[in-house]
């Protein structure tokens, strides 16, 4: 030690051979203990993402990799209706909106709102007395006409004799001769009149034109009325029979021609605006003479008796017409068709319990049926449930199979649910 005076140096302690180790820096301890987190954070990721799969059954209904549960149905031979649905609109086949043809004034009504009345009921009374007075005119002036008609062929007579006598001149003879043509003019011009005022006096007695149902009425009694009114008295619709107005694509319009032309009657069945009701059942009356070019649609008119009244004017309803009936064709249901890569097939169930994919040719179908014209047989058994996931070959499980794969796991379940308690 340098033992100069006046100079102070510090105590340095040495450590010795069992002392503590030096402590690390803090920086160097926050990244070991960011480390450790991370370790922890990945192993629990795997943990989560491993242990489903580790623990998961390979038995049962829903094994992995084992086969698919499956819905089947066989293929059948029998009679296929071959139908068409369009939408319609009900028409009646007679809309009469009752107006008077003169002018006067409304005495009378003779029906009651909703009634139903026939054809020449009494339905409304017009003041007839003007009618009768000018009826009675008329007649008194054809009957002084046809004095005056007579009166004038008598002297027609008497000048063609005296002409002949040399008694008077030709010319007076040729002028009465005249009068009488003019007089007989006359006398059918009133007679004319008269049939006019016999028209209009009947005019005054208002009666159905049609039978049918009588809707609200349009003006009451003691109204004057003319014939330029718009609105009329009452309008009348028939309702039995009734018909329905129905649109179809111009597709279809050679099949129904030919069964027409074949001498058909094809059935047509009117449904509600859902389509699950059936309301009434006709025939195919008429079809329209031309196509609607805007729509490539053509009309189609069907005839209903409608005795219930099921169908009521300007409804709203589906249309079904039976163009044909297909006999003896193998059909299947609809949901076993499927549209892909082959083009339209079917999974067919074989005897192992796999799926073969087996292109088919589509007929006619109706409602949730298909015809095949060919690739299948009558009993082939084809996927109608769960054939999304299924592939050529796949190995499928059919529904008894799978309810008793099911049974022991659901009854195992239930063991071990009890012993817990």
């Amino acid at each position: 030690m340098d033992d100069r005076p006046g100079e102070l140096r510090p105590l340095v302690r040495r450590p010795s051979r069992g002392a503590a180790p030096v402590a690390l820096p803090k920086r160097l301890w926050s990244r070991v203990l960011w480390l450790a987190l991370g370790i922890l954070l990945l192993a629990a990721l795997a943990w989560v993402i491993f242990r489903p799969a580790a623990q998961a059954p390979r038995t049962g209904r829903f094994a992995l990799n084992g086969p698919m549960p499956v819905g089947i149905a066989s293929a059948e031979t029998g009679d296929l209706p071959v139908t068409v649905n369009g939408l319609g609109t009900v028409t009646p086949l007679a809309n009469v909106t009752v107006r008077t043809q003169i002018s006067g004034q409304l005495i009378e009504l003779g029906f009651r709102e909703g009634q139903e009345v026939n054809k020449g009921d009494f339905l409304a009374e017009i003041d007839p007395r003007p009618y009768q007075a000018a009826l009675d005119n008329m007649q008194a002036v054809l009957a002084r006409d046809q004095a005056q008609l007579e009166n004038a062929k008598r002297d027609l007579v008497r000048y063609s004799r005296l002409v002949q006598e040399n008694s008077i001149a030709q010319q007076q003879r040729d002028t009465q001769d005249a009068l009488v043509k003019q007089l007989t003019g006359t006398v059918a011009s009133d007679q004319a009149q008269v049939e006019t005022a016999k028209l209009n006096l009947a005019y005054c007695h208002i009666v159905a034109p049609v039978s049918g149902r009588v809707g609200l009425r349009q003006v009451d009694a003691g109204n004057y009325v003319q014939v330029s009114d718009t609105t009329g008295l009452v309008v009348i619709t028939q309702l039995k029979p009734i018909s329905v107005i129905f649109t179809l694509p111009e597709d279809n319009l050679t099949a129904i021609v030919k069964r027409l032309n074949a001498g058909a009657s094809l059935a047509v069945a009117a449904f509600d605006r859902a389509g699950r009701t059936k309301l009434a059942s006709g025939t195919l009356s008429t079809i329209d003479n031309q196509i609607d070019t805007s729509t490539g649609t053509f009309k189609l008119r069907a005839q209903f008796d409608n005795s219930d009244l099921a169908l009521f004017p300007n409804q709203f309803v589906n249309a079904q017409l039976l163009v044909d009936t297909l006999s003896g064709a193998t059909v299947i249901p609809n949901a076993a068709v499927q549209r892909g890569a082959p083009g339209t097939f079917v999974y067919v169930v074989k005897p192992d319990d796999t799926v073969a994919v087996q292109k088919v040719a589509l007929g006619p179908g109706s409602n949730d049926r298909v015809a095949v014209l060919q690739g299948l047989s009558p009993g082939d058994r084809v996927v109608i449930d769960g054939a999304d996931k299924l592939r050529d070959g796949a190995k499928v499980m059919l529904p008894k199979a799978a309810d008793a794969a099911a049974a022991p796991a659901g009854g195992a379940q239930g063991r071990a649910g009890g012993s817990t308690q």
